[in-house]
């Protein structure tokens, strides 16, 4: 191999390099779990907390929106696989066969959750409402929901939002009750992408809740 050749290829290989070390770097410190989170809101109890016991996985997503509660709670009430979507990666989605199509406007007819109701993640996957408290809490679960008994673990999906000095603090967590080492392997192993597809949900209703204000 030539000296040109050895240089295209290192420089070729360089963003790969990179993205593995980054990713490694997360996973081992742990950062992965808490993006964007302080450590009062990463240590917090919030209302919803008490519905999965004996919980031994948790992430903690966050950001601030420049506007208030009232105006990011719309966004929020109308998540699920049959109405919004997640303003996430919709093309990642669907490729695993999710099938949604995600709207960037308030639809009125989707604002009224209540507990009990489906939340679906897929056509065949679907989570349940547990508590609403708008324009602050929404959190789901898989307690009472349709997804597989085989996944080897339970879990919790909360919203809550917050008023602050600069708007709304949108805080994502979620609390993950393992069966095994197989559910624990599981949730470590897709723990990354989920961190992704989070922050991508959060700078979304950010960007949708500052244009529409």
């Amino acid at each position: 191999m030539d000296r040109k050749t050895r240089i295209a290829l290192t420089l070729a290989a360089a963003p790969i390099v990179a993205a593995t070390a980054t990713a490694a770097a997360l996973v081992l410190t742990g950062a992965h779990r808490r993006l964007g989170s302080t450590a009062g809101e990463i240590g917090a109890i919030l209302p919803g907390d008490d519905i999965l016991t004996g919980a031994d996985l948790q992430n903690d997503h966050a950001i601030t929106i420049a506007a208030p509660p009232s105006d990011v709670w719309p966004w929020i009430a109308q998540l699920g696989q049959d109405k919004a979507g997640f303003y996430s990666f919709e093309v990642l989605e669907n490729a695993i066969g999710c099938e949604i199509h995600g709207v960037d406007r308030i639809v009125p007819e989707w604002q009224h959750p209540k507990v009990g109701d489906a939340f679906p993640l897929a056509p065949d996957v679907a989570l349940r409402v547990a508590l609403v408290d708008p324009p602050h809490t929404l959190v789901a679960s898989s307690l009472g929901g349709t997804a597989p008994s085989e996944m080897g673990f339970d879990f919790t999906w909360a919203f809550h939002l917050t008023a602050d000095h600069a708007g709304t603090r949108l805080h994502v967590r979620e609390r993950y009750r393992t069966s095994g080492r197989a559910g624990h392997l599981v949730i470590e192993a897709t723990s990354i992408a989920s961190a992704i597809m989070t922050l991508r949900m959060l700078h979304r209703v950010r960007r949708l809740a500052e244009r529409r204000r």
